[in-house]
């Protein structure tokens, strides 16, 4: 009786398990295909070559040129992670190999605290501090392709430096031990063995990384400038794919409203695109190895 009622309460598990993993595989599948049953058609009535490569962005005038937000997110995702990538990995390093225990568990904890500040208030701060720092240097204003990407590198911080610090973590000692038992310094050991090792594990968080960065609305929204054309300077003002659905989404009809789901389809596939890239170079990985 006993063996049986074990039994039953592990049916029950395995199919609440199956019931959520199908759950969020339908909530995946249903807003990919709603996403492209809004967009498709805009794409399809202005001209996949105009949407993506026209400079000209007027929906009163019927114009849907996509091509200074597509440069403008590229742009402050790239600056993102030049900002955003070293200065993660370094801390992700510190604390996983260099730090005490003491020290990496008050680092962790800020790590935490970092992630879990509202997007809002990263873009309040920005506004406040780092778009008037750029003014008094630069002029202009201050918001700016380089506000966005300060913001935003110090956004994807803790997805960084949290999943580089578990894929270091990760490792068998046995490559550490090995390492200074040939005589090998602890800071050789730590970028000749240890970082190519975890490699996949970090390539990981950086592609997590590019996909928070190039999501991001709101923070981006309150310093970049929003101007929707294509930045030639870092203090010239931005408009990114993410900026430019939320700004108008609440007035937008008609064309306009398709081409603003035309623009998530193509925001859409850029993730994608950046996840196959990693799958496919962690199966080479795999391969090689």
């Amino acid at each position: 009786m006993k063996q049986n009622g074990k039994r039953l309460y592990e049916k029950i598990n395995e199919r609440l398990l199956l019931i959520c993993g199908l759950i969020s595989i339908i909530a995946v599948l249903g807003i990919t295909i709603f996403i492209f049953m809004e967009g498709i058609p805009a794409i399809k009535q202005i001209g996949l070559k105009q949407f993506l490569l026209g400079e000209d962005w007027q929906p009163t005038g019927g114009r849907f040129g996509l091509f200074p937000m597509i440069i403008g997110s590229i742009y402050v995702t790239l600056g993102a992670v030049l900002i955003g990538v070293p200065i993660g990995l370094f801390t992700a390093i510190f604390i996983s190999e260099l730090a005490s225990k003491k020290v990496s568990n008050f680092y962790r904890r800020l790590v935490e605290l970092l992630a879990g500040i509202p997007s809002v208030v990263y873009g309040f701060f920005g506004l406040t501090t780092i778009v008037p720092a750029i003014d008094m240097i630069f002029g202009g204003g201050g918001n700016s392709l380089l506000a966005a990407s300060i913001i935003l590198g110090i956004m994807i911080l803790p997805t960084v430096i949290s999943i580089s610090e578990a894929s270091i973590k990760s490792l068998p000692i046995e490559l550490k031990e090995g390492s200074f038992a040939l005589g090998v310094s602890r800071i050789n050991t730590i970028f000749k063995v240890l970082i190519p090792s975890a490699k996949s594990g970090i390539l990981a968080s950086i592609v997590l990384a590019i996909g928070r960065a190039m999501g991001e609305t709101m923070a981006v929204i309150l310093v970049s400038g929003n101007t929707p054309l294509v930045p030639k300077a870092l203090e010239e003002r931005v408009r990114t794919l993410t900026a430019n659905i939320a700004l108008e989404m609440g007035y937008a009809y008609g064309l306009h409203q398709e081409a603003l789901f035309a623009t998530g389809v193509i925001l859409f596939l850029f993730i994608m695109i950046l996840n196959l890239l990693l799958m496919g170079f962690n199966k080479k990985e795999g391969i090689s190895k």
